[in-house]
């Protein structure tokens, strides 16, 4: 049985960025950071809020979106537990370039600016690291845009589910080839760029085809590779 602090130690190198750290350095950062608990829908922060902190996730996920003028959300990205966020706000002391949405009940390690920044002075190293973790952030984004601007929504749908499917920990494939994706249709909506409406119009539609089966809160996919040709 783990200690307090040694198991926020090992939630804390969960994280790419925090891997490599040694006992003490880790130890520099919690004795600074804090624990936060957000419940299913709340906002953590809001585009324009200050960026006065980086977060890791221990438990749950998050949904990073851009807000419209008319209320709409594009979901950017999904941070699952040992993902960072909230780095590029903290790096240049400016406002949030984004929503920051609990998907799921989560719970968070908040680190303020000034201990990230005092070690990054120190360790060069992290300073890479941190680069490749913006950088894969920045790849991410740019096949997002790609998606958008070259698949239709039908396409788009179903490689979001197989990537969810292949992530996170309740979209285990099993022997059978069957897979369950805990996600509402607004919030798949929104991750694939359509309307919860014409989000139902396909998911029927692979329902008649004995490709994925509906669940309440979630979709149960009978055929990966069905979706995996489509997207």
């Amino acid at each position: 049985m783990y200690g307090a602090s040694e198991s926020r130690r090992l939630l804390l190198r969960g994280s790419e960025l925090f891997t490599r750290l040694a006992d003490d350095e880790l130890d520099a950062i919690l004795a600074h950071a804090a624990m936060a608990r957000h419940a299913e829908g709340e906002r953590i922060f809001a585009k324009g809020d200050p960026g006065n902190s980086m977060m890791a996730v221990l438990k749950g996920r998050i949904s990073i979106s851009a807000p419209s003028l008319d209320g709409r959300q594009v979901v950017l990205t999904v941070m699952h537990e040992g993902d960072v966020f909230g780095e590029i706000a903290l790096l240049d002391g400016k406002e949030r370039t984004a929503d920051a949405t609990a998907m799921t009940a989560v719970e968070l390690l908040v680190v303020p600016r000034r201990s990230i920044l005092a070690l990054l002075q120190r360790r060069p190293d992290l300073c890479i690291r941190l680069l490749l973790v913006l950088c894969d952030r920045l790849r991410r984004t740019n096949e997002q845009v790609e998606d958008l601007a070259f698949l239709d929504l039908e396409a788009r749908i179903a490689k979001v589910l197989v990537r969810l499917a292949s992530e996170n920990g309740d979209g285990n494939i099993d022997g059978a080839g069957a897979a369950a994706v805990r996600i509402s249709q607004r919030a798949l909506g929104e991750l694939a760029g359509g309307s919860r409406e014409s989000v139902n119009k396909h998911l029927q539609d692979w329902k008649r085809a004995g490709i994925i089966d509906i669940e309440k809160g979630a979709i149960l996919i009978r055929d990966v590779d069905a979706l995996t040709e489509l997207g």
